[in-house]
């Protein structure tokens, strides 16, 4: 049937880090990790997903300390081990890794609309091009939904893997990935069928 759904993915956006709380890029997946505040909204989604009693299957992570500091707090609630997924990596950040928005304005001035008006051009800068994050993404995406047809599952990742996500799931141009907010600590939803997905929610951070 046309609305049989083939898989739901919960993603869950990593706890903050001193890095998200000062704005700064990062693709280091062993540093920074969860700063204290970061702890307390991972606990807060614990609390959420138990609160609305969500069900999964599997528990996925990217492989970076942060996600997995995260996806270890997620598995205590579910009682259940997760599976780190090395392809999960946020986008490859250049010489931007570690600078913040200003600083890199400062220091590349044309950096960012460099990247808006040419999506698809390779950036030693800026790392990799935004066009190809996401079909990279989607190629993953893809995978685990194939793999898990039926079921039901958790994906603890970065903000802009779950950006990339959604844009591939709703076929969103690459030009309007940075206009998808996701916060640390937060949670979204897709539902995947056969030739489509529906975003249920997006970035909801628990209170």
């Amino acid at each position: 049937m046309y609305f049989s759904r083939k898989c739901k993915i919960t993603f869950i956006s990593h706890g903050a880090t001193i890095y998200s709380e000062e704005g700064r890029f990062s693709d280091n997946p062993n540093y920074p990790p969860l700063s204290d505040s970061g702890t307390e909204e991972t606990e807060n989604l614990v609390k959420y997903l138990k609160t609305r009693a969500v069900k999964n299957d599997v528990i996925y992570s990217s492989p970076a300390v942060r996600t997995q500091q995260s996806a270890q707090m997620i598995s205590k609630l579910f009682k259940q081990d997760y599976e780190i997924v090395d392809e999960l990596t946020s986008r490859k950040c250049g010489s931007w890794n570690g600078l913040t928005y200003s600083q890199i304005l400062t220091k590349y001035p044309d950096g960012i609309s460099e990247i808006l008006a040419s999506l698809e051009s390779d950036n030693s800068d800026s790392g990799e091009n935004t066009v190809v994050f996401i079909k990279r993404i989607k190629k993953v995406i893809e995978e685990l939904v194939e793999k898990n047809d039926g079921n039901r599952i958790i994906i603890v990742t970065h903000p802009d893997v779950i950006q990339a996500a959604i844009c591939a799931a709703l076929d969103i141009s690459a030009d309007k990935m940075l206009k998808i907010y996701i916060r640390t600590g937060s949670v979204t939803q897709i539902s995947y069928f056969e030739n489509w997905a529906s975003l249920v929610y997006c970035d909801h951070v628990p209170l």
